[in-house]
């Protein structure tokens, strides 16, 4: 609320990125009063490597600049799928491609359970589910003949298709995942809590929130607690003298003995 030139009912936006070092990743949230596909080229203008989205048209100029590569989310590709299927739940085109989807999975799921090597993790995924997306790209490609593109299904068809290269590159890596579920559940608490606190009161509180907002999600994906967490960084900020002492508050560089012995 309160943002110049703008009225109170106009919608405004949380954009979230997960980045980082697998093992010590960040959760960053950054408000913006608009969701054009400038703001995430404001964001990431010096990233190099992979940018793993949704379908919206939003991050296609992002995703088009030679140091990225542009990887698709096999999550929203079958919600597409589920809303076909779910006006009948019979065993029809919508549940064959549910069921495709989820050996798709079911092999993540089993891979990444036995915690191998990421090069070995690389191969044995590539091996087991190529076959199984090839012959899933044929299936599309003659339901896309079959199906009105006006329908559920056809939607649903078409969206893969156009994003099929991208969602193959998830393979690409064995840090990437099929889905960016863990951006998304990043993401939850801010949409959950939205409905009790429903604004911000003016555009300095949405970047204060969104500050706040990352470094608890932040916390949270490097397994701390996130009430002990903002307690022992509001003890420590007020002795904090240089960039190094701010630096050694954030989650991935926290000293974990001091943090633990810490009394509260």
């Amino acid at each position: 609320m309160k943002e110049l030139g703008r009225a109170n009912t106009n919608k405004s936006f949380m954009w979230v990125i997960r980045g980082g070092p697998p093992e010590s990743p960040v959760i960053l949230y950054r408000y913006h009063p608009r969701r054009s596909g400038k703001i995430p080229l404001q964001y990431l203008s010096e990233y190099e490597g992979y940018l793993q989205t949704d379908g919206y048209g939003g991050y296609r100029e992002v995703g088009s600049l030679p140091c990225i590569s542009h990887v698709a989310c096999w999550a929203h590709a079958r919600r597409k799928f589920d809303e076909a299927a779910k006006p009948s739940r019979k065993a029809g085109s919508a549940e064959e491609a549910l069921g495709r989807i989820g050996k798709i999975y079911r092999i993540e799921r089993d891979l990444r359970a036995q915690q191998l090597e990421p090069e070995v993790f690389l191969e044995k995924r590539k091996d087991r589910v190529t076959p199984i997306l090839n012959d899933f790209k044929k299936w599309l490609d003659k339901k896309a003949l079959q199906v009105p593109p006006s329908t559920l299904m056809g939607k649903a068809v078409n969206y893969v298709l156009k994003e099929w290269n991208k969602l193959l590159r998830y393979l690409d890596s064995p840090y990437l995942t099929p889905d960016t579920n863990l951006v998304e559940n990043a993401i939850r608490p801010f949409v959950i809590g939205r409905k009790n606190w429903l604004f911000s009161g003016s555009p300095r509180g949405a970047h204060a929130s969104a500050t706040i907002f990352s470094l608890i999600e932040t916390a949270k994906a490097n397994g701390l607690e996130p009430y002990r967490y903002l307690k022992y960084i509001f003890t420590k900020l007020p002795l904090a003298q240089s960039p190094d002492d701010y630096q050694k508050l954030i989650p991935q560089y926290l000293d974990l003995k001091e943090f633990d012995s810490f009394s509260f």
